[in-house]
């Protein structure tokens, strides 16, 4: 359930639009942020062969530093967002880019296994999850009528922002080699991340568009924490949350192998091969998905475009299975794959913030984001021991596909009457 908010952008008031005048700059500067901290994960693939080279060490040993990456800027989201909430998101933003950028620098002179995982692997967990919930808690709050679309355009430059870097940071490694690679671009991230940062605000706590924004919320009350950790309907998103992880971070982690098995990886598809050119669709539409579900979201309804964009990746996937063998609609399809999963970073932080309130909106959305760490372990290692097991893919795709198709229902069935109830309960407190 969404409550109708007018448009800061067109408010009446001059005071309120002399307060929420810089919002689009602050939601500028945030994207910016994002993009300067997408690199260290999505051009890893990248750095993989060069690392084992040197420091001698196998694939699964180097692929550790990614686990511990993702790890860290998962699980300890909760702490992170409740020191931004304590601390103010330009200080503790600041300090996330700099880690992040700084966790490259460092692990250029990494000569060991141990000190990667410390430097690429931790500084840079942290890093970039200071960074990551400190920006989407800070947009939800800056855009209460838009919740969804500024939560999914932020969002979206993590997604994307490795697209402007990728090839130039290969053309590096090429040329230059690991180590300098590594410290020129961090510390190009670095100063960008943290130039950037330091426009970022809360929104004015006095002014007419906080009121506004207060508005926007259940109607009743700012929740923290923990009172928001003792309600059911947390934990719902949570569960949904982490069943949609689970199929999307199955597919991102799990592609190379099952396009190999399928046969279809090296196959040329508009002159292209088929893996890389589906994975750089798959980058697009991961990114354009979320700020656009978003905005879908403001108008429509949370609840209902979860229901229909789980559903689509569910069927999309059904018909990528059924057609494995086809290298044209294994690219396209996968395109549509990664279309229907990349908007829950914007539907759950947007969902949540409706619900909870957004005085505690970065804290709250910490324990959810949680769930995001969760969902790479069952898709990730435990999906790869079920088609160990199994020897085959078939069983793990039908896994996917039914958390989907369960989630969209949940969505419609469960999720939108419970919250509705909700709402209404804490109204009927005042």
């Amino acid at each position: 359930m969404n409550t109708p908010v007018q448009s800061l952008d067109q408010a009446a008031s001059p005071g309120v639009r002399a307060a929420t005048s810089t919002r689009w700059l602050q939601l500028a500067l945030g994207l910016i942020c994002m993009m300067a901290i997408s690199s260290p994960q999505y051009v890893w693939t990248l750095m993989t062969k060069p690392l084992m080279a040197k420091l001698g060490i196998s694939l699964p040993e180097v692929q550790v530093t990614f686990s511990i990456l993702v790890f860290l800027q998962a699980f300890f989201s909760p702490f992170q967002g409740a020191l931004i909430d304590r601390f103010g998101p330009r200080k503790l933003i600041s300090i996330g880019t700099l880690l992040a950028g700084v966790s490259w620098m460092l692990a250029s002179y990494a000569s060991s296994t141990t000190m990667l995982y410390l430097t690429y692997g931790g500084l840079g967990g942290l890093g970039t999850g200071i960074v990551y919930v400190g920006v989407v808690g800070l947009m939800v709050r800056w855009f209460p009528d838009r919740r969804g679309m500024a939560a999914g355009a932020v969002a979206a430059g993590y997604g994307m922002g490795a697209i402007v870097t990728t090839f130039p940071i290969s053309a590096s490694l090429a040329t230059h080699g690991v180590e300098s690679t590594l410290w020129l671009y961090g510390m190009i991230f670095a100063a960008i991340g943290f130039i950037a940062s330091q426009g970022l605000r809360v929104p004015p706590e006095t002014s007419g568009a906080a009121a506004v924004v207060r508005s926007s919320s259940t109607g009743a009350r700012e929740f923290r924490p923990t009172e928001m950790l003792k309600t059911p309907i947390f934990w719902l998103m949570f569960a949904m949350m982490t069943m949609m992880s689970t199929s999307g971070l199955m597919v991102t982690s799990q592609m190379a192998s099952f396009a190999a098995d399928f046969g279809v990886s090296k196959v040329l598809v508009f002159g292209l091969a088929a893996l890389p050119l589906a994975l750089t669709i798959d980058r697009f539409t991961n990114g354009l998905t979320r700020p656009l579900f978003g905005w879908v979201s403001d108008k429509f309804g949370r609840e209902n475009t979860m229901g229909f964009a789980f559903a689509l990746e569910g069927v999309a996937m059904t018909l990528w299975l059924l057609t494995r063998d086809d290298a044209v609609l294994f690219v396209l399809l996968s395109g549509v794959v990664f279309f229907g999963w990349g908007e829950i970073f914007s539907l759950f932080p947007s969902t949540l913030t409706d619900t909870f309130g957004t005085r505690f909106a970065t804290a709250n959305y910490g324990w959810l984001y949680i769930s995001f760490g969760v969902g790479s372990i069952f898709g990730g290692p435990l999906a790869a021991l079920l088609h160990q097991h199994t020897g085959s893919w078939i069983p793990v795709f039908a896994c996917a596909i039914t958390l989907d198709i369960v989630t969209a229902l949940l969505a419609l069935f469960v999720l939108k009457p419970a919250r509705a109830k909700f709402v209404r309960a804490q109204r009927g407190v005042l």
